[in-house]
Protein backbone atom coordinates (compact mmCIF):
# COMPACT_ATOMS: atom_id res chain seq x y z
CA UNK A 1 0.00 0.00 0.00
CA UNK A 2 1.37 3.14 -0.75
CA UNK A 3 1.81 5.98 1.82
CA UNK A 4 -0.96 8.41 1.93
CA UNK A 5 0.49 12.06 1.73
CA UNK A 6 -1.36 15.23 1.80
CA UNK A 7 -0.73 18.34 -0.48
CA UNK A 8 -2.48 21.52 -1.38
CA UNK A 9 -3.56 22.81 -4.89
CA UNK A 10 -4.54 26.45 -6.69
CA UNK A 11 -8.22 25.52 -7.10
CA UNK A 12 -7.46 28.41 -10.00
CA UNK A 13 -4.58 27.24 -11.78
CA UNK A 14 -3.84 24.18 -10.42
CA UNK A 15 -0.33 25.61 -8.58
CA UNK A 16 1.17 22.74 -5.97
CA UNK A 17 1.93 23.90 -3.04
CA UNK A 18 4.14 22.55 0.14
CA UNK A 19 1.50 24.07 2.81
CA UNK A 20 -1.62 26.44 2.86
CA UNK A 21 -1.44 29.83 2.20
CA UNK A 22 -4.01 32.66 1.65
CA UNK A 23 -2.92 33.62 -1.83
CA UNK A 24 -1.70 31.73 -4.65
CA UNK A 25 2.11 32.91 -5.41
CA UNK A 26 1.80 31.54 -9.41
CA UNK A 27 -1.83 32.99 -10.15
CA UNK A 28 -2.09 35.80 -7.34
CA UNK A 29 -5.09 34.90 -6.37
CA UNK A 30 -6.83 34.56 -2.90
CA UNK A 31 -8.30 31.87 -1.04
CA UNK A 32 -7.89 29.47 -3.82
CA UNK A 33 -5.60 27.46 -2.04
CA UNK A 34 -7.53 23.73 -0.85
CA UNK A 35 -5.84 20.68 0.70
CA UNK A 36 -6.28 17.62 -1.16
CA UNK A 37 -5.48 14.21 -0.22
CA UNK A 38 -3.06 12.47 -2.77
CA UNK A 39 -2.24 8.54 -3.30
CA UNK A 40 0.51 7.13 -5.74
CA UNK A 41 -0.84 3.97 -7.44
CA UNK A 42 1.24 0.96 -8.24
CA UNK A 43 -0.13 0.24 -11.24
CA UNK A 44 -2.58 2.60 -13.32
CA UNK A 45 -5.71 1.40 -14.03
CA UNK A 46 -5.28 1.36 -17.52
CA UNK A 47 -2.38 -1.45 -18.24
CA UNK A 48 -2.32 -3.16 -21.62
CA UNK A 49 -0.18 -5.90 -20.35
CA UNK A 50 -3.38 -7.03 -18.26
CA UNK A 51 -6.37 -6.89 -21.13
CA UNK A 52 -7.55 -9.23 -23.71
CA UNK A 53 -7.20 -6.56 -26.60
CA UNK A 54 -5.35 -7.32 -29.60
CA UNK A 55 -3.99 -3.52 -29.85
CA UNK A 56 0.11 -3.72 -29.60
CA UNK A 57 2.70 -0.68 -27.94
CA UNK A 58 4.88 0.56 -30.21
CA UNK A 59 8.33 0.60 -28.88
CA UNK A 60 10.37 3.74 -29.45
CA UNK A 61 13.79 4.21 -30.86
CA UNK A 62 15.90 7.45 -31.99
CA UNK A 63 15.34 7.94 -35.49
CA UNK A 64 17.08 10.90 -38.05
CA UNK A 65 14.89 13.28 -39.02
CA UNK A 66 15.45 12.63 -42.78
CA UNK A 67 14.10 9.04 -41.97
CA UNK A 68 11.19 9.86 -40.96
CA UNK A 69 7.81 8.88 -42.36
CA UNK A 70 5.93 12.20 -43.72
CA UNK A 71 2.96 10.08 -44.66
CA UNK A 72 -0.52 11.47 -43.22
CA UNK A 73 -2.01 9.32 -40.60
CA UNK A 74 -5.82 8.07 -41.69
CA UNK A 75 -8.39 9.97 -39.89
CA UNK A 76 -11.62 8.87 -39.01
CA UNK A 77 -14.41 11.16 -40.28
CA UNK A 78 -16.69 11.85 -38.19
CA UNK A 79 -20.01 12.32 -40.50
CA UNK A 80 -20.18 15.84 -39.44
CA UNK A 81 -18.72 18.20 -42.11
CA UNK A 82 -18.16 21.39 -39.66
CA UNK A 83 -16.73 19.10 -36.94
CA UNK A 84 -14.16 17.75 -39.99
CA UNK A 85 -13.62 21.31 -40.75
CA UNK A 86 -12.30 22.70 -37.59
CA UNK A 87 -10.37 19.36 -36.48
CA UNK A 88 -8.30 19.80 -39.77
CA UNK A 89 -10.25 16.63 -41.92
CA UNK A 90 -11.23 14.45 -38.93
CA UNK A 91 -10.07 12.52 -35.35
CA UNK A 92 -6.92 11.29 -35.91
CA UNK A 93 -6.68 8.03 -34.10
CA UNK A 94 -4.64 8.01 -30.52
CA UNK A 95 -5.69 11.44 -30.48
CA UNK A 96 -7.60 13.15 -27.04
CA UNK A 97 -10.31 15.96 -27.78
CA UNK A 98 -11.60 18.46 -25.07
CA UNK A 99 -14.87 20.35 -26.04
CA UNK A 100 -15.23 22.71 -23.36
CA UNK A 101 -18.36 25.52 -23.22
CA UNK A 102 -21.02 27.08 -20.89
CA UNK A 103 -23.50 24.97 -19.30
CA UNK A 104 -26.39 24.50 -21.13
CA UNK A 105 -24.74 25.42 -24.67
CA UNK A 106 -24.94 22.46 -26.67
CA UNK A 107 -21.88 20.32 -25.93
CA UNK A 108 -23.65 16.63 -24.85
CA UNK A 109 -26.30 17.02 -27.71
CA UNK A 110 -23.12 17.74 -30.56
CA UNK A 111 -21.24 14.53 -29.25
CA UNK A 112 -24.42 12.27 -28.71
CA UNK A 113 -25.24 13.21 -32.16
CA UNK A 114 -21.83 12.70 -33.47
CA UNK A 115 -22.06 9.40 -31.26
CA UNK A 116 -25.08 8.33 -33.14
CA UNK A 117 -24.04 9.11 -36.61
CA UNK A 118 -20.67 7.20 -36.98
CA UNK A 119 -20.63 4.19 -38.41
CA UNK A 120 -17.87 3.11 -36.01
CA UNK A 121 -18.62 1.32 -32.56
CA UNK A 122 -18.75 4.21 -30.11
CA UNK A 123 -18.92 4.13 -26.37
CA UNK A 124 -20.74 6.90 -25.17
CA UNK A 125 -19.76 7.42 -21.19
CA UNK A 126 -21.71 9.84 -19.12
CA UNK A 127 -21.19 10.81 -15.69
CA UNK A 128 -24.06 13.47 -15.51
CA UNK A 129 -26.79 11.73 -16.61
CA UNK A 130 -28.69 8.51 -16.39
CA UNK A 131 -29.01 6.14 -19.90
CA UNK A 132 -33.01 6.85 -19.49
CA UNK A 133 -31.95 10.82 -20.29
CA UNK A 134 -29.81 10.17 -22.80
CA UNK A 135 -31.85 7.90 -24.68
CA UNK A 136 -34.68 10.57 -24.67
CA UNK A 137 -32.55 12.85 -26.20
CA UNK A 138 -30.97 10.45 -28.70
CA UNK A 139 -34.77 9.89 -30.12
CA UNK A 140 -34.91 13.63 -31.10
CA UNK A 141 -31.64 13.28 -32.65
CA UNK A 142 -31.15 9.98 -34.15
CA UNK A 143 -33.35 7.53 -33.12
CA UNK A 144 -31.90 4.38 -35.04
CA UNK A 145 -28.45 3.75 -34.28
CA UNK A 146 -26.32 0.28 -33.94
CA UNK A 147 -22.93 1.40 -33.19
CA UNK A 148 -23.49 3.32 -30.40
CA UNK A 149 -23.23 2.35 -27.05
CA UNK A 150 -23.81 4.19 -23.96
CA UNK A 151 -22.55 3.95 -20.18
CA UNK A 152 -23.11 5.59 -17.16
CA UNK A 153 -19.95 5.47 -14.48
CA UNK A 154 -17.71 7.58 -13.53
CA UNK A 155 -14.68 5.54 -11.85
CA UNK A 156 -12.26 4.98 -14.16
CA UNK A 157 -11.70 1.11 -13.16
CA UNK A 158 -15.20 0.17 -13.77
CA UNK A 159 -14.95 2.35 -17.78
CA UNK A 160 -11.56 0.63 -18.53
CA UNK A 161 -12.91 -2.99 -17.45
CA UNK A 162 -16.11 -2.16 -20.25
CA UNK A 163 -13.68 -0.75 -22.99
CA UNK A 164 -11.63 -3.92 -22.57
CA UNK A 165 -14.82 -5.91 -22.77
CA UNK A 166 -16.31 -3.98 -25.78
CA UNK A 167 -12.83 -2.76 -27.78
CA UNK A 168 -14.91 0.06 -29.01
CA UNK A 169 -13.30 2.06 -32.17
CA UNK A 170 -13.86 6.03 -30.34
CA UNK A 171 -14.73 6.67 -26.93
CA UNK A 172 -16.43 9.56 -25.96
CA UNK A 173 -16.24 11.02 -22.04
CA UNK A 174 -19.08 13.39 -20.39
CA UNK A 175 -17.61 14.90 -18.54
CA UNK A 176 -13.94 14.68 -17.54
CA UNK A 177 -15.12 16.39 -14.26
CA UNK A 178 -16.84 13.67 -12.56
CA UNK A 179 -14.51 10.92 -13.23
CA UNK A 180 -12.43 9.64 -10.79
CA UNK A 181 -10.09 7.02 -9.58
CA UNK A 182 -9.76 5.10 -6.85
CA UNK A 183 -5.65 5.72 -6.45
CA UNK A 184 -6.24 9.51 -5.51
CA UNK A 185 -8.90 10.02 -2.93
CA UNK A 186 -9.72 13.53 -3.69
CA UNK A 187 -13.21 14.05 -4.30
CA UNK A 188 -14.49 14.12 -8.20
CA UNK A 189 -13.29 17.71 -10.31
CA UNK A 190 -10.51 18.37 -7.80
CA UNK A 191 -6.62 19.32 -9.78
CA UNK A 192 -5.42 15.60 -8.70
CA UNK A 193 -8.42 13.94 -9.79
CA UNK A 194 -8.76 15.52 -13.22
CA UNK A 195 -4.75 15.04 -13.96
CA UNK A 196 -4.95 11.59 -12.95
CA UNK A 197 -7.45 10.69 -14.92
CA UNK A 198 -6.41 12.20 -17.97
CA UNK A 199 -3.20 10.84 -17.89
CA UNK A 200 -4.81 7.18 -17.81
CA UNK A 201 -7.59 8.18 -20.90
CA UNK A 202 -4.12 9.59 -22.65
CA UNK A 203 -2.27 6.03 -22.12
CA UNK A 204 -4.64 4.54 -23.01
CA UNK A 205 -5.17 6.61 -25.95
CA UNK A 206 -1.90 6.04 -27.60
CA UNK A 207 -1.04 2.74 -26.79
CA UNK A 208 -3.89 1.15 -28.58
CA UNK A 209 -4.69 4.51 -31.33
CA UNK A 210 -8.41 4.97 -30.03
CA UNK A 211 -9.48 8.55 -30.36
CA UNK A 212 -11.08 10.02 -26.86
CA UNK A 213 -13.63 12.73 -26.82
CA UNK A 214 -13.39 14.81 -23.53
CA UNK A 215 -16.05 17.10 -22.20
CA UNK A 216 -15.24 20.33 -19.79
CA UNK A 217 -16.81 22.12 -17.72
CA UNK A 218 -16.08 26.23 -17.76
CA UNK A 219 -15.37 28.51 -15.23
CA UNK A 220 -17.06 32.17 -15.10
CA UNK A 221 -14.17 33.53 -16.83
CA UNK A 222 -14.93 31.04 -20.11
CA UNK A 223 -11.58 28.93 -19.22
CA UNK A 224 -12.05 25.60 -19.10
CA UNK A 225 -12.50 24.37 -15.51
CA UNK A 226 -9.06 22.48 -13.72
CA UNK A 227 -5.64 23.05 -13.80
CA UNK A 228 -4.40 24.80 -17.13
CA UNK A 229 -1.92 21.77 -17.46
CA UNK A 230 -5.33 19.72 -19.05
CA UNK A 231 -5.00 21.60 -21.97
CA UNK A 232 -1.53 21.10 -22.29
CA UNK A 233 -1.57 17.02 -22.02
CA UNK A 234 -4.58 16.86 -24.85
CA UNK A 235 -3.75 17.17 -28.59
CA UNK A 236 -7.14 19.48 -29.16
CA UNK A 237 -9.11 22.33 -27.31
CA UNK A 238 -12.17 23.03 -29.11
CA UNK A 239 -14.34 25.97 -27.41
CA UNK A 240 -18.46 25.56 -28.03
CA UNK A 241 -19.25 29.15 -28.54
CA UNK A 242 -22.94 31.28 -28.40
CA UNK A 243 -25.67 32.80 -26.70
CA UNK A 244 -28.15 30.42 -25.18
CA UNK A 245 -30.72 33.42 -26.00
CA UNK A 246 -29.97 32.39 -29.42
CA UNK A 247 -30.35 29.25 -31.98
CA UNK A 248 -26.43 30.00 -33.25
CA UNK A 249 -23.74 28.14 -32.18
CA UNK A 250 -20.20 28.54 -33.10
CA UNK A 251 -17.72 25.76 -33.01
CA UNK A 252 -13.88 26.87 -32.97
CA UNK A 253 -10.67 25.18 -32.45
CA UNK A 254 -8.30 27.24 -29.55
CA UNK A 255 -5.31 24.36 -29.82
CA UNK A 256 -5.11 21.90 -32.56
CA UNK A 257 -2.12 19.55 -33.07
CA UNK A 258 -3.25 17.90 -36.06
CA UNK A 259 -4.50 21.16 -38.29
CA UNK A 260 -4.83 24.50 -37.72
CA UNK A 261 -6.81 27.05 -35.09
CA UNK A 262 -8.39 29.34 -37.54
CA UNK A 263 -11.25 27.30 -38.82
CA UNK A 264 -14.61 28.14 -37.33
CA UNK A 265 -18.02 25.47 -37.50
CA UNK A 266 -21.04 26.99 -37.54
CA UNK A 267 -24.40 25.27 -35.99
CA UNK A 268 -27.96 25.77 -35.52
CA UNK A 269 -29.79 24.83 -32.67
CA UNK A 270 -33.15 23.07 -33.63
CA UNK A 271 -35.55 20.25 -31.75
CA UNK A 272 -33.65 17.46 -33.68
CA UNK A 273 -30.48 18.37 -32.61
CA UNK A 274 -27.54 21.06 -34.38
CA UNK A 275 -27.75 21.90 -37.71
CA UNK A 276 -25.10 22.29 -39.56
CA UNK A 277 -24.63 25.75 -41.29
CA UNK A 278 -22.72 25.21 -44.75
CA UNK A 279 -23.08 29.05 -45.79
CA UNK A 280 -22.75 30.84 -42.55
CA UNK A 281 -23.40 33.89 -44.80
CA UNK A 282 -27.37 33.27 -44.48
CA UNK A 283 -27.04 34.40 -40.58
CA UNK A 284 -24.89 36.87 -41.12
CA UNK A 285 -26.34 38.57 -44.07
CA UNK A 286 -30.32 40.91 -43.24
CA UNK A 287 -32.75 39.79 -45.46
CA UNK A 288 -34.41 43.61 -45.34
CA UNK A 289 -36.27 44.23 -48.74
CA UNK A 290 -36.62 48.11 -47.70
CA UNK A 291 -33.17 49.82 -48.41
CA UNK A 292 -31.27 51.62 -44.85
CA UNK A 293 -28.59 54.39 -45.25
CA UNK A 294 -25.25 52.87 -43.09
CA UNK A 295 -25.29 49.19 -44.44
CA UNK A 296 -22.70 47.86 -46.21
CA UNK A 297 -21.39 44.38 -47.05
CA UNK A 298 -17.87 43.09 -46.35
CA UNK A 299 -16.20 39.69 -47.66
CA UNK A 300 -14.03 38.25 -44.88
CA UNK A 301 -12.26 35.07 -44.20
CA UNK A 302 -12.27 32.70 -41.19
CA UNK A 303 -9.50 30.09 -41.82
CA UNK A 304 -10.19 28.64 -45.16
CA UNK A 305 -13.51 29.77 -45.21
CA UNK A 306 -14.96 32.78 -46.85
CA UNK A 307 -17.85 34.78 -44.95
CA UNK A 308 -19.95 37.70 -46.26
CA UNK A 309 -20.80 40.02 -43.22
CA UNK A 310 -23.18 42.75 -42.96
CA UNK A 311 -21.83 46.02 -41.45
CA UNK A 312 -24.49 48.25 -39.66
CA UNK A 313 -22.98 51.86 -38.23
CA UNK A 314 -24.72 54.66 -37.15
CA UNK A 315 -23.98 58.73 -37.10
CA UNK A 316 -25.44 61.19 -34.85
CA UNK A 317 -24.89 64.51 -33.76
CA UNK A 318 -23.27 64.30 -29.95
CA UNK A 319 -25.82 65.16 -27.96
CA UNK A 320 -22.73 65.43 -24.86
CA UNK A 321 -19.55 67.40 -25.06
CA UNK A 322 -17.80 64.28 -25.52
CA UNK A 323 -18.54 61.73 -28.78
CA UNK A 324 -19.25 58.66 -28.37
CA UNK A 325 -17.68 55.71 -30.10
CA UNK A 326 -18.72 52.24 -29.52
CA UNK A 327 -18.16 49.19 -31.25
CA UNK A 328 -19.49 45.28 -31.09
CA UNK A 329 -17.33 42.90 -32.92
CA UNK A 330 -14.82 45.30 -34.12
CA UNK A 331 -11.83 46.87 -32.61
CA UNK A 332 -12.73 50.05 -31.43
CA UNK A 333 -9.42 51.44 -31.89
CA UNK A 334 -9.30 50.50 -35.26
CA UNK A 335 -12.66 52.77 -35.76
CA UNK A 336 -10.86 55.60 -33.98
CA UNK A 337 -8.25 55.16 -36.60
CA UNK A 338 -10.53 55.27 -39.83
CA UNK A 339 -12.49 58.00 -38.26
CA UNK A 340 -9.47 59.97 -37.98
CA UNK A 341 -8.40 58.90 -41.99
CA UNK A 342 -11.91 59.91 -43.19
CA UNK A 343 -11.52 63.29 -41.21
CA UNK A 344 -8.05 64.22 -42.45
CA UNK A 345 -7.82 62.60 -46.00
CA UNK A 346 -11.92 62.71 -47.20
CA UNK A 347 -12.68 66.06 -45.37
CA UNK A 348 -15.54 64.67 -43.21
CA UNK A 349 -16.08 66.23 -40.12
CA UNK A 350 -16.74 63.34 -37.49
CA UNK A 351 -15.33 64.89 -34.57
CA UNK A 352 -18.27 66.19 -33.30
CA UNK A 353 -20.41 63.25 -34.13
CA UNK A 354 -21.53 60.02 -32.48
CA UNK A 355 -20.56 56.70 -34.40
CA UNK A 356 -21.84 53.18 -33.07
CA UNK A 357 -20.73 49.93 -35.53
CA UNK A 358 -21.96 46.71 -35.38
CA UNK A 359 -21.43 43.46 -37.08
CA UNK A 360 -24.57 41.83 -37.33
CA UNK A 361 -24.53 37.75 -36.40
CA UNK A 362 -22.95 38.21 -32.67
CA UNK A 363 -19.47 37.55 -33.84
CA UNK A 364 -16.30 39.06 -34.09
CA UNK A 365 -14.14 39.99 -36.88
CA UNK A 366 -10.41 40.90 -36.51
CA UNK A 367 -9.74 40.79 -40.87
CA UNK A 368 -8.35 44.28 -41.84
CA UNK A 369 -10.53 43.35 -44.99
CA UNK A 370 -13.80 45.04 -43.51
CA UNK A 371 -12.14 48.76 -43.23
CA UNK A 372 -13.49 49.20 -46.84
CA UNK A 373 -16.96 48.36 -45.74
CA UNK A 374 -16.68 49.91 -42.24
CA UNK A 375 -15.76 53.40 -44.36
CA UNK A 376 -18.57 53.10 -46.64
CA UNK A 377 -21.26 52.58 -43.88
CA UNK A 378 -19.92 55.37 -41.77
CA UNK A 379 -20.11 57.79 -44.69
CA UNK A 380 -23.63 56.19 -46.20
CA UNK A 381 -24.70 56.87 -42.51
CA UNK A 382 -23.69 60.24 -41.75
CA UNK A 383 -24.65 61.39 -45.31
CA UNK A 384 -28.24 59.26 -44.69
CA UNK A 385 -27.88 57.83 -48.44
CA UNK A 386 -28.23 53.82 -49.21
CA UNK A 387 -25.74 51.76 -50.35
CA UNK A 388 -26.43 49.04 -53.08
CA UNK A 389 -27.50 46.15 -51.60
CA UNK A 390 -25.67 44.04 -54.64
CA UNK A 391 -22.10 45.79 -53.58
CA UNK A 392 -20.01 44.24 -50.79
CA UNK A 393 -16.37 45.27 -50.05
CA UNK A 394 -12.83 43.43 -49.77
CA UNK A 395 -9.90 46.12 -48.94
CA UNK A 396 -7.57 47.75 -45.87
CA UNK A 397 -7.46 50.87 -45.41
CA UNK A 398 -4.57 52.54 -45.10
CA UNK A 399 -3.38 55.86 -42.87
CA UNK A 400 -2.68 57.62 -45.60
CA UNK A 401 -5.90 57.24 -46.84
CA UNK A 402 -4.92 54.59 -49.50
CA UNK A 403 -7.31 51.69 -50.35
CA UNK A 404 -4.65 48.90 -49.59
CA UNK A 405 -4.78 44.95 -51.38
CA UNK A 406 -5.68 42.14 -49.01
CA UNK A 407 -4.68 38.27 -49.32
CA UNK A 408 -6.81 35.79 -50.94
CA UNK A 409 -8.53 38.01 -52.88
CA UNK A 410 -9.80 35.91 -55.74
CA UNK A 411 -11.59 33.68 -52.90
CA UNK A 412 -13.58 36.66 -51.70
CA UNK A 413 -14.72 37.59 -54.71
CA UNK A 414 -16.07 34.10 -55.94
CA UNK A 415 -17.75 34.07 -52.88
CA UNK A 416 -19.54 37.07 -53.14
CA UNK A 417 -20.37 36.13 -57.24
CA UNK A 418 -21.46 32.58 -55.56
CA UNK A 419 -24.11 34.91 -53.50
CA UNK A 420 -25.34 36.85 -56.01
CA UNK A 421 -23.84 39.97 -55.79
CA UNK A 422 -23.30 42.28 -58.61
CA UNK A 423 -20.29 44.00 -57.93
CA UNK A 424 -17.11 44.07 -55.61
CA UNK A 425 -14.77 47.00 -54.48
CA UNK A 426 -11.29 45.94 -54.04
CA UNK A 427 -8.07 47.93 -54.31
CA UNK A 428 -6.65 49.13 -57.25
CA UNK A 429 -3.17 46.96 -56.61
CA UNK A 430 -4.66 43.75 -56.23
CA UNK A 431 -2.98 41.19 -59.01
CA UNK A 432 -5.93 39.05 -59.92
CA UNK A 433 -5.42 36.03 -62.25
CA UNK A 434 -6.46 36.66 -66.40
CA UNK A 435 -10.22 35.25 -65.61
CA UNK A 436 -13.39 36.42 -66.44
CA UNK A 437 -15.74 36.54 -63.10
CA UNK A 438 -19.74 37.12 -63.43
CA UNK A 439 -19.16 39.99 -61.25
CA UNK A 440 -18.01 43.39 -61.48
CA UNK A 441 -15.06 44.28 -60.13
CA UNK A 442 -14.66 48.09 -59.56
CA UNK A 443 -10.92 48.90 -58.33
CA UNK A 444 -9.86 52.10 -56.48
CA UNK A 445 -6.84 53.56 -54.95
CA UNK A 446 -7.96 56.45 -51.99
CA UNK A 447 -10.66 56.99 -49.48
CA UNK A 448 -11.78 60.35 -51.79
CA UNK A 449 -12.60 58.05 -55.12
CA UNK A 450 -14.41 55.67 -52.89
CA UNK A 451 -16.45 58.88 -51.59
CA UNK A 452 -16.96 59.63 -55.18
CA UNK A 453 -17.84 56.69 -56.30
CA UNK A 454 -20.58 56.00 -53.53
CA UNK A 455 -21.77 59.38 -53.25
CA UNK A 456 -21.12 61.36 -56.51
Amino acid sequence: MAKTKTTFFCQNCGTQSAKWQGQCTSCKQWNTIAEEVIQKAEKASWDISQTNTSATIRASKPQKVSEISTNAEARINTQNKELNRVLGGGLVPGSLTLLGGEPGIGKSTLMLQIALQLPYKTLYVSGEESAQQIKMRAQRIHPNSEHCYVLTETKTQHIFRNIVQMQPDIVVIDSIQTLHTDHIESSPGSISQIRETTTELIKFAKETATPVILIGHITKDGNIAGPKILEHMVDTVLQFEGDRNHIYRILRANKNRFGSTSEIGIYEMQGSGLREVSNPSEILLSKNEEELSGTAIASTLEGMRPLLIEIQALVSTAVYGTPQRSATGYNAKRLNMILAVLEKRAGFKLGAKDVFLNITGGISVDDPAIDLAVVAAVLSSNVDITIDKTMCFAAEIGLAGEVRPVNRIEQRILEAEKLGFESIVISKYCKLPKQTYGIQIIKLGKVHDVVKHLFA
